[in-house]
């Protein structure tokens, strides 16, 4: 049985496809249209199915879409107030929705059009495909034979995260800006049943708020919440009290969230690109304290009612890592476990992982056949079509005898590395298959980084480093192989480690075995034997404005295109003439 996963409704379209309990591949759309995040989260962006992320989904299965049986879209139209009953009734549009005075909050003149998006998307699926990626879709005239499932997109966010965590009992929390209702949810799964206790919603949101605040700083929201995390270390609390005004726990597993004001409270907003002052990090350091202490509570709550010893997170809040670690360190759980696609790409993960698991256990098959291990799941290259990409670019390259061993010579003179290995990543984390790799001894690396990224100065880079030797430079090291923690540097190691420091003494960072990723392993074994530094920094592999390198192509365009000192793509090495040691 073959259950296709789609992502369409906001943003970070995706796609995901799962064979009788196993899943088979997973991507975001964004890897092959080169659009951050798929689209923008508006209503009439609605419309845009992820067919080139679904393209590969049934590539990577060697099926095509006639050989579906059910398809899951993340979004379920019926739990929507504005919903008709009828779904054959008519829907009134005004000429100018902007322009209609605003009522509801959690209500929009745009909502018919979107609905109607919703409600014909598999009409979308049966007939939109582009010219170029007709053939699976037209499947040679074979008639599609699936059952679609609208799926809660809340439910989809928590079967993203139980039906992918390594516990076999857990409680689930998910928290993001909005689904068709619900902004957060707190659950178990236990027996192979699961059970939603408490929900929150519209309008009160904490993935909303943080967006209101990411706009107010003059950032894009729903794309870069995370730099108003990383703004936060540079700040003090001093607007908390504020923001507890603002957000008001209930003590029985919910919460409130008023009208923030925000230039009421706080001033003018910030320009975009404009310069960044202390008032500017104390709002974000008081909105990640008040989140943070309202996710502990919810915490609280979740394990008092449940008295599970292990917690599930997804939803776009739950890709805030400093907020897990909080969870991870004060919480009440042994072990916190985030879903490396939180976001809403996740969702489509979430939406075939439970149809799959609903069908199956018709037929009284209620088994978990797979476990989130790794991250992935997309697309991967082999040495011949790299190779045949470099002779017909003309690329000056060399194949190398020892991939882990060379690309460390290189590491330890201080180049900056593209690193392009297996299978792309799922989520917005790269975890070495499709980063940017760097030593982290010379202080002056992250700044080095973020000019050839073309970041904002402020933003820390991330960390790998050898799982077995994790507890020798991170204060209560735990197994993180999705980067979805900050950890506390050992006081003793800070030094040794500048570049991957934030100025709070923490860092963000992923651990890595061997079984995870053999060649990343190898990799960073063989710098360890060079530098005595088990510990590499790792970031993204894009520049702004682009999202992380999917194809051979893309990662060559990236190369020459940044001041990237070399590119070690498969088994093959490019250096620029004049790299900088």
């Amino acid at each position: 049985m073959y259950t296709l996963g789609i992502n369409a409704v906001y943003h970070d379209s995706a796609a995901a496809i799962v064979k009788d309990g196993v899943v088979l591949a997973a991507a975001e759309d964004e890897r092959f249209t080169h659009v951050k995040h798929a689209k923008r989260p508006v209503p009439f962006s609605t419309w845009q199915l992820p067919f080139d992320a679904i393209d590969y989904c049934l590539k990577e299965a060697g099926i095509e879409l006639a050989d579906i049986d059910h398809v899951a879209y993340s979004y379920d139209p019926q739990f929507f107030s504005g919903m008709p009953k009828d779904v054959k009734a008519s829907i009134e549009l005004p000429m100018m929705p902007s322009a209609q005075p605003g009522g509801n909050p959690s209500e929009s003149p745009w909502d018919p059009l979107f609905l109607s998006y919703v409600v014909n998307a598999k009409a979308q699926l049966l007939d939109g495909a582009p010219h170029h990626l007709k053939r699976r879709f037209a499947s040679g005239g074979r008639a599609p034979r699936f059952v679609w499932h609208h799926v809660d997109h809340h439910l989809c966010h928590e079967a993203s995260a139980f039906l992918a965590a390594p516990f076999d009992d857990t409680a689930v929390l998910t928290m993001d800006g909005r689904g068709e209702g619900v902004t957060t949810s707190l659950g178990q799964f236990v027996n192979g049943e699961y059970l939603r206790l408490k929900q929150v919603e519209l309008p009160h949101s904490l993935g909303l708020l943080y967006e209101a605040v990411t706009s107010y700083l003059g950032f894009l929201h729903s794309s870069d919440e995370y730099k108003v995390m990383a703004l936060a270390s540079f700040g003090k609390p001093a607007y908390a009290a504020q923001f507890r005004e603002i957000v008001k726990y209930r003590h029985d597993g919910t919460y409130t969230v008023d009208a923030p004001r925000l230039v009421e409270r706080f001033g003018p907003p910030r320009e975009r690109g404009g310069p960044l002052t202390q008032h500017h990090f104390d709002i974000a350091h008081s909105l990640q304290e008040v989140l943070e202490e309202t996710a502990l509570e919810l915490a609280k709550w979740l394990h008092e009612r449940t008295g599970l010893p292990n917690l599930a997170m997804a939803g776009g809040v739950a890709l805030n890592c400093v907020m897990n670690a909080r969870l991870r360190d004060r919480g009440p759980f042994d072990e916190v476990w985030v879903q490396p696609a939180a976001g809403d790409a996740g969702t489509a993960l979430g939406a075939a992982l439970w149809t799959d698991y609903r069908e199956r256990a018709k037929a009284g098959d209620r088994s978990r056949k797979w476990r989130m291990d790794h991250a992935y799941l997309g697309p991967e290259f082999g040495d011949d079509e790299i190779e045949a990409l470099l002779k017909w670019t003309r690329a000056p390259y060399r194949k190398l005898a020892d991939v882990a061993e060379e690309t460390a010579d290189l590491l330890a003179q201080n180049r900056v590395i593209g690193w392009y290995q297996g299978r792309t990543e799922f989520g917005p984390r790269a975890l070495g298959a499709r980063s940017i790799l760097a030593s982290p001894v010379d202080a002056s690396m992250q700044a080095r980084l973020n000019e050839i990224k073309d970041r904002e100065d402020f933003r820390p880079v991330a960390t790998v480093v050898m799982e077995e030797h994790a507890a020798d430079w991170i204060v209560d090291a735990r197994v993180a192989p999705f980067m979805l923690f900050v950890f506390d540097v050992r006081d003793e190691m800070k030094a040794r480690i500048p570049a991957v420091t934030h100025i709070d003494g923490t860092a963000r960072v992923q651990t890595v075995n061997r079984a995870q990723h053999t060649l990343y392993y190898d990799l960073l074994a063989a710098f360890k034997a060079r530098t005595g530094v088990p510990i590499l920094v790792n970031t993204s592999f894009n520049t702004r404005g682009e999202p992380m390198v999917n194809t051979p192509r893309d990662a060559l365009e990236s190369f020459w295109t940044s001041p990237l000192d070399a590119l070690v793509i498969g088994s093959f090495l490019i250096e620029k003439p004049g790299a900088r040691a």
